[in-house]
């Protein structure tokens, strides 16, 4: 039987108009199918034959932790319990200690890429806990439930699932033994298919590009992930402002959209940098907002932060890598 919460959302989706609050396991049924043809002929054009692709499709299935997963994110959290789940002294320690086995590894990413080292160990430590949590939800589970029961989304996963069968094929990987997160994002790095094929490096020159098992690879990928995005290494990432009463309009906190503001935009006499620093103010900027329990801190993002949100879309992931890899940085240098 077909959960009330996902009929709820297909409805919305594929039944406009419709007066019903619910709809039949067959309807939900019937519109998954008709997207499983269109993704069978996807995958005929880039070459794969019909039983390949019915193989593929049928090593999967609906999975209802992945819905109720991606409708509760952490991300949903305010800044003041979401930043503890990742700014916490045992991960600063798991850092370090991958920060100085992998440290030539790391010179090397940072060198060849042009990204601060300290960024690449943040986004593993933030991402696995340095490969300790790499998730439990097969792959091909989570892009399946929601390429074809998700909608709000389904077509950015359909993609990716087409991009995963296109990835086994390329990397020799067992569609059965990948597990990862419930955004099909998987190994250290938590890379999702796509971003698996575009900027995954074999960075140890073994023949293969292993972000599952290797951290060598993982290392490098994550780094040029970052070059690839126009990370530019020593530049300022993130500042707090000083604000005398909340944000002034019309000035608006950055939603995920491209960046429209430039510093001078955003600096008023009412809202100031909190800290002495020169900064070109014709440069693009975005404002974030983190919500206290009592208040709200207003912080100017730089070219840098929005490239962390090119790794994953809120400010609130992008501000947890910053702060972690400014801990980090402080930690591993008074070493």
């Amino acid at each position: 039987m077909m959960p009330k919460f996902l009929a709820t959302i297909l409805l919305a989706t594929f039944s406009i108009g419709a007066s019903a609050t619910t709809v039949s396991d067959t309807n939900i049924e019937n519109a998954a199918s008709s997207l499983k043809s269109e993704f069978q002929t996807t995958q005929l054009a880039l070459g794969f034959s019909n039983e390949e692709i019915d193989t593929f499709l049928s090593s999967a299935k609906f999975d209802q932790g992945v819905i109720d997963a991606m409708t509760k994110p952490w991300e949903a959290k305010p800044w003041y319990q979401y930043h503890p789940i990742f700014l916490t002294e045992k991960r600063l320690k798991a850092g370090l200690a991958f920060w100085k086995k992998h440290e030539e590894t790391v010179n090397r990413a940072a060198k060849e890429f042009g990204v601060d080292p300290q960024v690449i160990i943040a986004i593993i430590g933030i991402e696995t806990f340095y490969g300790g949590y790499m998730g439990n939800y097969p792959v091909v589970d989570a892009l399946y439930t929601l390429g074809f029961y998700y909608p709000p989304r389904a077509t950015f996963f359909r993609k990716e699932l087409s991009n995963l069968q296109t990835l086994a094929k390329e990397e020799q990987l067992d569609i059965n033994q990948l597990k990862g997160s419930y955004a099909g994002a998987m190994g250290y790095g938590q890379f999702i298919p796509s971003s698996y094929r575009h900027y995954a490096v074999d960075f140890d020159n073994d023949g293969q590009r292993d972000l599952l098992n290797n951290p060598v690879d993982a290392i490098g990928s994550v780094a040029n992930y970052f070059h690839q995005h126009g990370w530019v290494a020593g530049a300022p990432v993130a500042i707090p402002l000083k604000t005398q009463s909340g944000l002034p309009s019309p000035l608006k906190v950055w939603a995920g959209e491209r960046l429209h503001y430039q510093v001078a935009d955003i600096l008023t006499p009412t809202l100031s940098l909190d800290e002495s620093i020169d900064l070109d103010i014709s440069q693009p900027a975005l404002i974030v907002e983190l919500e206290q329990e009592a208040t709200s801190e207003y912080w100017i993002g730089l070219k840098n932060f929005y490239v962390i949100t090119r790794y994953n879309r809120s400010p609130l992931y992008a501000m947890a890598v910053y702060q972690f890899s400014q801990e980090l940085k402080k930690a591993h240098d008074a070493q």
